[in-house]
């Protein structure tokens, strides 16, 4: 399963289906200097928000689900969404 990536233009919660990202502004102001968060992601598969940092939305940092039902791990390539296999 790799599904697309959705962008949000303006900042609507309620609008953030499960994939989808709306990239802050001020981001240099968030976060590390060194890699500030720049986003708002909801996880793909159950849908709870977190920031992400910009090594996690352009060089394909794994991200791992904050939500408390879910465990999700995936990373961006692209545009598509690509979960990490099972071990």
């Amino acid at each position: 399963m790799s599904p697309e990536m959705q962008f949000l233009e303006e900042w609507i919660p309620d609008k953030m289906d499960p994939g989808t990202i709306f990239v802050l502004e001020n981001q240099t102001k968030l976060g590390q200097q060194s890699n500030p968060y720049v986003a708002v992601m909801s996880c793909p598969r159950c849908g709870t928000m977190g920031l992400i940092t910009r090594l996690q939305l352009c060089a394909g940092e794994i991200m791992i689900c904050g939500g408390d039902f879910c465990s999700a791990e995936y990373r961006l390539d692209g545009e598509k969404i690509l979960y990490r296999p099972p071990q």
